[in-house]
């Protein structure tokens, strides 16, 4: 039963299997059971096969240099250094001419160009996503400008306050420290930690995040616009005086949510009530 490895006709558990036939990686010293990668006689995991230059894995091929096993560009990088020569930033090969150079990196003159339209490029070429472009093209991309520091966004975005910002720069308008995936509190278009917010604003709404303009309903240790008292079950708007709802986890439900929740967990719930009354703390009770 189980796993098992068969050779020669005979079958062997994976223990016994690899002590007595399995390779041992030549770069993290455990066995191989599966795919091998050989070079001088030696074996490797397909993951531990690597460049010896940049650690990177060599799966789609690699070069020797020096007789250790190396990816095309650190090899083409290493040849053109022990010559004193460059290596084209596009294409990733020894320029043996004249070369360009932009913001430090060298180019073949017919390989600085748009990556689009293939038009050649001056000092105005604009980067984006490790390609260059021509001014026309670059203005045609869908380019996202973070709100804080105005450059573009080519990673993770943060969408919040109409605006895309980098996750770094999406901070509180107050005390600038950056929101980390935390919730906000927006108040004129600007983003607010909670603690600064209340601080200057007062309880924000527990729903839109905004403040209360209007009447406040206070629940739960918590505040809504009286028009965003809701129940957390079917959004059904709550008046305080006229109808009935139960808490659970901190939030409103309506009777007829309320009854619709399994046996078990409305078991569970009064238990727990039952509980905290022995106990003396405040329970939920409809209202």
């Amino acid at each position: 039963e189980g796993l098992f490895f068969e050779h020669e006709g005979r079958k062997y558990c994976q223990n016994d299997y690899e002590v007595l036939f399995a390779p041992i990686c030549s770069g993290c010293g455990l066995y191989i059971i599966g795919r091998i990668f050989t070079h001088k006689d030696s074996k490797w995991h397909p993951q531990c096969f690597s460049c010896y230059m940049c650690g990177r894995e060599l799966n789609s091929g690699f070069v020797k240099y020096q007789g250790n096993p190396t990816c095309k560009p650190c090899a083409a990088a290493a040849r053109a250094k022990a010559d004193s020569k460059y290596i084209c930033a596009r294409c990733n090969h020894i320029i043996e001419a004249e070369h360009l150079t932009f913001k430090g990196d060298p180019y073949h003159p017919h390989h600085f160009d748009c990556f689009d339209c293939r038009r050649p490029l001056t000092h105005s070429a604009k980067e984006l996503h490790g390609h260059l472009f021509c001014q026309p093209c670059y203005d045609t991309k869908e380019i996202s400008v973070c709100g804080a520091c105005k450059k573009p966004i080519e990673g993770r975005a943060v969408s919040a306050v109409g605006k895309k910002w980098h996750p770094e720069h999406f901070v509180c308008a107050h005390c600038e420290r950056p929101f980390a995936g935390e919730r906000f509190f927006e108040n004129k278009g600007l983003a607010y930690c909670e603690t600064h917010y209340r601080y200057l604003f007062g309880d924000p709404c527990f729903y839109c995040c905004h403040s209360i303009k209007n009447t406040e309903v206070s629940q739960f240790g918590k505040s809504w616009c009286s028009d965003h008292f809701m129940c957390h079950g079917c959004d059904a708007q709550l008046k305080i005086n006229n109808i009935k709802f139960l808490e659970i986890d901190l939030q409103p439900f309506c009777k007829k949510c309320y009854t619709k929740l399994p046996d078990e967990y409305k078991k569970r719930l009064k238990k727990y009530a039952d509980l905290l009354k022995k106990k003396k703390v405040p329970t939920a009770t409809l209202r």
